[in-house]
Parts: C-alpha cells; sequence; structure tokens
C-alpha cells in the first residue's frame, strides 16, 4: 500500500495587497457571499487566527475568525467565520492544518488569545463533510439554530464548538 505524501503547506498572512486573493476563494469555496464589512473586519484580526493556505506559492486555503468579547466580564470566545480549500485541494489535511494552526496558537495563550475559552462556529445541517471534519477535530455538535441563512437551502445550522483548557487549568484543578 502506497502512502500518500505529507503536503507541504505553509501560511500566510492576510493583508490588503492579497485581499483579493480572499475573494476569489470564498466565491470558489463557499455557496454564501460575504459582503465588504466582512472583508474589511478580517484585515483587522490577528494574522494566529486569520490566514491563508500555500501550496508551491499558491493560495489553496484559508481561515478567518474573530475574537468576540465575552459578555460581561470573563472569558473569550473565538468564532470561525470560515474556514475553506479549493475543490481541487481537499482530502489532503490542508483545511486541518490551518485548524490546528489556530487550535496551537489558542492553546498557547497569550496577550490576545490567553482568555479564550470556547471556539465556535455555524455549520449548515446537511453539510455531513464539514460537522465529520470539526468531530474528528474533537467539536462537539450542539443547538440547532433554525432559519440562520438567508440565500441557502437548508437554512439552518448546528452551533458546532470545543472548549479549550489549558495546562494550568488542571494544575489549578488538582490544588
Amino acid at each position: 500500500v502506497e502512502k500518500m505524501a505529507e503536503t507541504q503547506v505553509e501560511f500566510g498572512a492576510i493583508n490588503e495587497q492579497n485581499l483579493d486573493q480572499l475573494r476569489k476563494l470564498n466565491v470558489a469555496t463557499f455557496p454564501v457571499r460575504y459582503n465588504e464589512k466582512f472583508y474589511q473586519g478580517v484585515l483587522t484580526t490577528p494574522s494566529e487566527i486569520t490566514s491563508y493556505a500555500y501550496m508551491n506559492g499558491f493560495v489553496v486555503g484559508a481561515i478567518c475568525c474573530r475574537l468576540e468579547p465575552a459578555t460581561g466580564p470573563g472569558p473569550k470566545k473565538l468564532y470561525i467565520m470560515t474556514i475553506g480549500v479549493l475543490a481541487a485541494y481537499r482530502r489532503r489535511r490542508i483545511g486541518r492544518k490551518l485548524l490546528d494552526r489556530v487550535l496551537e496558537k489558542v492553546q498557547a495563550g497569550g496577550e490576545v488569545l490567553g482568555e479564550v475559552t470556547e471556539i465556535y462556529l455555524h455549520v449548515q445541517t446537511s453539510n455531513d463533510a464539514a460537522l465529520d471534519f470539526y468531530q474528528n477535530a474533537g467539536f462537539t455538535k450542539g443547538e440547532l439554530v433554525k432559519d440562520y441563512y438567508r440565500r441557502i437551502d437548508p437554512p439552518d445550522c448546528y452551533i458546532v464548538s470545543k472548549t479549550i483548557s489549558r495546562g494550568d487549568d488542571a494544575a489549578a484543578a488538582l490544588e
């Protein structure tokens, strides 16, 4: 049995100069269209949680997240707005590498991401591939949200989430 070679993926920042590539990637990848406010918002997010995936110098995927302030004092959540890989490059673990990179950055904490205790997103109820992808990454399928999407069918989605636990939390729990 031949084993597939590990796909070499590099990550790069999304910025004003290459934002058009994200627009094109999203048109090719998602059934919904994102407005200019979405793209301008991407430019203000930390590069640890929003980046391109490159193969041989070409953009083949991207992940775009945003930090959501806690409601009141307390922990923050990270929302995955989009994660997409061009169809010709799927099934090569590129999406998983994009996701794992964000998970590692959040896990490491730091000044910006240290307060994040949960990562979540919305997944269309009919998108079994995405639901499997996230469940394989340790996410849990949660609440059903009716009529979340306006222009795609089915309009319903699930909230899919993962709780972030850090080593120091476990140590504190043992004290």
